[in-house]
């Protein structure tokens, strides 16, 4: 007999430096253990039911969003896809790129997130960004086919962020000051430089002036600029001297990199076979103009290039699957903090490798810290330990102590297990500390930058966990 399937509607809303776009999907939910087994509720099969056009990200000044304007664009695609936000029960809303920094950013995701359906919220800083345009864009599920390690470079219009991958798994991102609308015209006339832009002038003793004739010979050096960092990181370059338009932190990964995927907006004029739906405001920047280097750039050519599934829409893309599944039933929890939502989960694997337990686990907590951490505020995240050789009770201690020593951005540690271990090593740890509270469950598989919901135990003494994965079409 055949097994019952579910739908529900999924809904990714993209609000970017440059673009808005919005993607509307129908998820194909299915048990798929068997009946006398613990249910197993997963995605089966997606379909994107609809796609807006693609807006520009509408401002009040350049400090603010214009909400009301963002609120009619979400709501205008919602009637022409003939959805009800009453309808939408599983889905992303991202502020990306530079949108992330304006002043009602955050004041905007929540509002949306309450009138628009049941959404995961998070307002993607760059790292998190990386690895949401690398799944967006297949090449997560290209690297999971191959040996190969592969860049994902997502160039946007205010920043390029790229995610390094290596048989499926995240082992690096790095982030530029590379985007299309870094400099914009209008009438032939240059009416915005980036602040970034204008400290490359500044630290070569250049001037530019608002209002000046666009000059082709200075956009060229400032391309030129770009590729220089953009090449400097794909080579893992550490001297951020070298990186003239570094974001953030210098490269983070040690593999050399064979394969180079391109996403974002200005990747749709280098995959023009792709027929990505052009945007409804016409753009007067220097995105094509990028696109165009990269194309002649020999050294970028001596990679072997891979065509991705989604170019402009590949964080959008990115967004919107959701799966339930409940945890093993040795558990240990601190059932006065349940439910907790939207935990974003970073993998530490060990590789069926008895070696190395402490190191794996002080750096996997430190780049999770790093990509989920908010100046200023009590962060959670989920430690994911996947494919653990056998323990013995002095590893679960020695693991234990560790997690403590480097668990700083909250008193909340929440740590999930791939394997059957989660009672004695919660037990462990709440032995070990009065000052943290602990949430250790295992039999839950998961990866790096999906969020968990964990609700409150069961009769039988299982947790519910709704996994928010980040879903992007198979290839």
């Amino acid at each position: 007999m055949a097994q019952q399937t579910d739908t529900i509607l999924s809904a990714g809303i993209d609000i970017g430096t440059s673009t808005t776009k919005i993607i509307i999907s129908q998820l194909v939910l299915q048990n798929t253990a068997g009946r006398t087994h613990v249910p197993r509720v997963e995605i089966i099969d997606k379909t994107v039911l609809y796609k807006s056009p693609i807006f520009r990200t509408p401002l009040l000044d350049d400090t603010t969003i214009d909400a009301k304007q963002i609120e009619q664009i979400v709501f205008s695609q919602y009637q022409l896809a003939n959805v009800n936000p009453s309808d939408i029960q599983a889905g992303a809303i991202l502020i990306t790129g530079e949108t992330a920094t304006k002043q009602n950013a955050s004041e905007l995701i929540h509002y949306l997130s309450d009138a628009a359906g049941e959404f995961l919220v998070a307002t993607a800083g760059p790292d998190l960004e990386s690895v949401l345009a690398a799944k967006g864009s297949g090449a997560v599920t290209y690297s999971k086919k191959t040996s190969k390690v592969i860049a994902n470079i997502d160039i946007g219009g205010g920043t390029t962020n790229i995610a390094v991958l290596k048989h499926g798994e995240v082992i690096g991102t790095v982030t530029l000051h590379l985007g299309g609308r870094l400099m914009e015209y209008a009438q032939g006339r240059l009416i915005s430089v980036a602040p970034a832009i204008q400290r490359l002038f500044a630290n070569h003793q250049r001037t530019i002036q608002l209002n000046s004739p666009q000059d082709p010979a200075t956009e060229q050096w400032v391309i030129e600029n770009m590729l220089v960092s953009l090449k400097a990181v794909l080579r893992g370059e550490q001297d951020t001297d070298k990186i003239p338009l570094l974001l953030g932190h210098v490269p983070n990964w040690s593999e050399h990199i064979d394969c180079l995927m391109f996403s974002g907006g200005v990747a749709r004029f280098l995959y023009p076979e792709l027929k990505e739906v052009e945007t409804s405001n016409a753009f007067d920047d220097i995105g094509e103009k990028i696109a165009h280097a990269l194309l002649q750039d020999s050294s970028l050519q001596a990679f072997q290039w891979l065509e991705p599934l989604e170019t402009v829409r590949a964080t959008v893309t990115g967004a919107g699957a959701q799966s339930t599944e409940v945890s093993g039933s040795t558990i240990e929890v601190n059932e006065h903090l349940l439910p907790l939502k939207n935990i974003p989960v970073y993998t530490c694997d060990f590789q069926h490798v008895h070696a190395n337990i402490e190191e794996k686990i002080r750096e996997a907590i430190s780049t999770a810290q790093q990509l989920y951490q908010i100046d200023g505020e009590e962060t959670h995240y989920a430690l994911y330990l996947k494919n653990i050789a056998y323990l013995q009770f002095h590893d679960i201690g020695q693991m234990a102590e560790c997690i403590l020593q480097h668990w700083s951005s909250s008193n909340t540690i929440i740590v999930i297990l791939e394997s059957d271990y989660a009672k004695v090593l919660g037990q462990t740890l709440k032995r070990k500390t009065s000052t943290k509270n602990i949430i250790c469950i295992d039999q839950i598989y998961v990866n790096t930058s999906d969020y968990i919901d964990i609700g409150k135990p069961v009769h039988s003494g299982v947790v519910p966990v709704v996994v928010k994965t980040l879903a992007f079409h198979k290839a």
